[in-house]
């Protein structure tokens, strides 16, 4: 059986998909034809029921929940890991409702955060996640919004934090960050989707098990070359709940659901998330 795989080509999730993908574990038969992009591309094909099994942004789940479930397997949770707000170096100017933010999509967990901290902020402008630091030092906006292996170097580059919205969130709910999630879609019957979690399981496992394994796949796609940051990477986004969401990881989801329902994010989603 052969299924369409999408995640995104940063540190984590090469690093969670390197054996499966190049079967160094036993797939079982089951095959995977990869497509790698962006957070917001995943969130916005995921919308579109594009891929049988995706990565996404934990925020845009509350979007196509009824037609993907959330894997327990392969997603990304921490604490105080979330996105960061920056500007320019010793630019004085507060922020106000009028400025200019650089999102990295509107359905990526880092504009849900943004959006519970700065509600009134919305001259929000989409950018590729790459290109938000270029963004700022080219005064295209005002701040912008980091996530990835950015937030280890962007002080290279003339640019300082105004807020860690991991913080931020630890400061309101002392939880996990949902960040991103692995979905299938139902169509499935849920023997197939429980073996496909299983798979992803034993992927991170053997990951962990031989870090190395996986950095020639990590150095190919890798944004940031500079193999102590991909390192950094992927040790605050793969963890625990990378095997496992367990209870905490599912209670975590379900706490920024309730959050964006009650800030207006979302209006509703299926109290069905997660296979069991």
């Amino acid at each position: 059986m052969k299924f369409s795989l999408g995640y995104s080509p940063c540190p984590n999730d090469c690093f969670i998909f390197d054996a499966l993908v190049h079967q160094k574990i036993d797939t079982e038969g089951f095959e995977f034809d990869v497509r790698l992009e962006d957070v917001e591309t995943l969130n916005s094909m995921a919308q579109n029921e594009v891929l049988d099994i995706t990565k996404l942004s934990f925020h845009a789940l509350a979007y196509v929940n009824t037609n993907y479930i959330l894997l327990k397997s392969g997603s990304a949770l921490g604490f105080n890991c979330g996105p960061l707000l920056i500007k320019k170096q010793n630019n004085d100017v507060a922020l106000n409702e009028k400025s200019r933010i650089a999102i990295p999509g509107k359905l990526t967990t880092a504009n849900f955060l943004f959006s519970l901290a700065y509600p009134n902020y919305h001259n929000k402008i989409v950018y590729l996640f790459s290109d938000i630091e270029n963004a700022i030092l080219n005064n295209e906006v005002d701040a912008g919004l980091i996530i990835h292996e950015n937030r280890f170097t962007y002080q290279d580059k003339g640019l300082e934090k105004i807020m860690d919205l991991g913080e931020y969130w630890d400061s309101l709910i002392h939880a996990p960050i949902p960040l991103g999630g692995i979905v299938m879609k139902r169509t499935y019957d849920l023997k197939t989707i429980q073996k496909v979690n299983e798979l992803i399981r034993k992927s991170v496992e053997y990951a962990f098990a031989n870090p190395e394994s996986s950095m020639p796949y990590v150095k190919a796609h890798a944004q940031e070359m500079r193999e102590d940051v991909m390192k950094k990477h992927i040790d605050l986004y793969v963890n625990q709940f990378s095997i496992d969401l367990g209870e905490l990881g599912k209670n975590a989801v379900e706490l920024m659901f309730n959050e964006a329902q009650s800030i207006g994010l979302i209006k509703s989603f299926s109290q069905n998330l997660m296979i069991d």
